[in-house]
């Protein structure tokens, strides 16, 4: 009988996986029929998979809270006066253009979440390309690796660091002083190799270089009060978060208080604001830890453990480089969210058989899912909501497309990465 439950576990994980990958119906509905019939065949009870939504209730409020925050900022068009003003501040430079905007990219990425930093800047990033005579999609592309690259630098940038900080006990400043660093390198590399390889795609005379800086912004900034009250907001979330391990208070608790705060003192209805969550990210995660709590109920995790720590016969250094590795490699083909929680369990399960920093390994997963998601258009939420906005417009980036660039990417970041937490580990 324990033979059929893990077999029917299994099954269930990787068809919903399946599911997931391919995108053929809205991946919270395939991850929630997942999850309910791992109860429906008792692998996990209610009670379980009901502790296991409010052990992890903290991610779910924190996105929440954030999804409110950038919603109430973005209608006052800041985020595109801050990149046309930089596209101008560089006189033109096609170049230059690529550099700040990926910057600007990077920096939103990793204070808000990849994902909505994507929807801002892809629209500016087309505009401004199209303006200068120059095919969109290299500048989509970068901007779009840029994202999930500088959302690794914090707890809060890619969904994979939430889910490594509710499983690690880490916090935000945790993730900073130990990502920051190779994350910051890995910027500056990539902006280096790119320059290289478009600079002589990225030419343009001057006359479309003067039609930049004639771009007017003084429109742009559609209500100047509004954006002093969510900038204010975001600025003391933010100084909430770098202040966590002083005062005690939940990240969560910071940022819906915080988004709570701004959406009364903006006077908009609650009802308009709380219709552009997004609801869909959220029942996603939310049946994803119960479908994965349905593995590690059936031993599954640990056995994969148990197989990982004889394999590499207790030495932390080899741990870390596959982890970074092996989640490289994983969470382009089965999406980073999937993959840190599923192996976050796992490194939950074997630290205790190990000496020394073991916080290393927590760091080789959050790098290697978080950087390996650039590989595939599946790879990463940024991938598939990047390409999507292009195609609307009528910008279609093939798979093939993306796994050219990606794949290099990629490479690039692992390489860089396992040299990173080999030294400093």
């Amino acid at each position: 009988m324990a033979t059929l439950y893990m077999i029917l576990g299994i099954l269930t994980f990787i068809i919903t996986f399946y599911f997931i990958i391919t995108e053929k119906y809205p991946k919270s509905l395939v991850t929630i029929i997942g999850a309910s019939f791992m109860i429906v065949i008792n692998i996990l009870d209610e009670e379980t998979a009901l502790e296991t939504i409010g052990y992890n209730l903290e991610v779910l409020i924190l996105l929440m809270g954030m999804m409110m925050i950038v919603e109430i900022m973005s209608e006052t068009g800041i985020f595109q006066w801050i990149a046309i003003k930089l596209a101008q501040v560089s006189k033109g430079n096609p170049i230059k253009i690529l550099i700040f905007l990926s910057l600007v990219t990077a920096f939103f990425s990793a204070l808000l979440d990849n994902v909505t930093t994507i929807l801002l800047i892809v629209p500016i990033t087309i505009f401004l390309a199209k303006k200068l005579h120059l095919d969109p999609k290299p500048f989509i592309l970068v901007q779009i690796f840029m994202s999930n690259i500088g959302g690794t630098a914090t707890m809060i940038g890619d969904p994979p660091n939430l889910i490594i900080a509710s499983l690690s006990d880490k916090n935000f400043n945790d993730f900073i002083i130990n990502l920051a660093p190779i994350i910051l390198i890995n910027i500056f590399v990539l902006l280096v190799s790119v320059s290289f390889f478009l600079r002589k795609r990225l030419i343009v005379s001057r006359e479309l270089r003067a039609s930049i800086m004639e771009l007017d912004t003084s429109r742009i900034i559609t209500d100047k009060i509004l954006l002093l009250k969510s900038v204010t907001i975001f600025i003391l979330v933010i100084l909430g978060f770098l202040t966590n391990s002083f005062s005690q208070i939940g990240l969560a608790i910071i940022a819906i208080l915080g988004s709570t705060i701004l959406v009364l003192i903006s006077k908009k209805k609650p009802e308009e604001v709380f219709s552009k969550i997004e609801w869909d990210t959220l029942f996603f995660f939310g049946a994803l830890f119960v479908l994965v709590q349905g593995l590690e109920e059936l031993g599954i995790i640990e056995y994969i453990g148990s197989y990982v720590v004889d394999f590499t016969k207790g030495d932390l250094k080899l741990t870390s480089s596959l982890l970074i590795i092996i989640s490289g490699i994983l969470s382009p083909i089965v999406g980073s969210i999937p993959l840190s929680l599923s192996f976050g369990k796992l490194v939950s399960s074997i630290i205790p058989n190990y000496s020394g920093n073991t916080e290393s390994l927590w760091w080789a997963l959050s790098l290697g899912c978080c950087l390996g998601g650039n590989m595939t258009i599946v790879g990463a939420a940024a991938n598939m909501v990047g390409t999507s906005v292009s195609k609307k417009v009528g910008i279609e980036i093939t798979f093939k497309e993306f796994f050219k660039w990606g794949l290099f990417i990629v490479l690039q970041s692992i390489f860089l990465s396992l040299i990173y937490i080999y030294l400093r580990y």
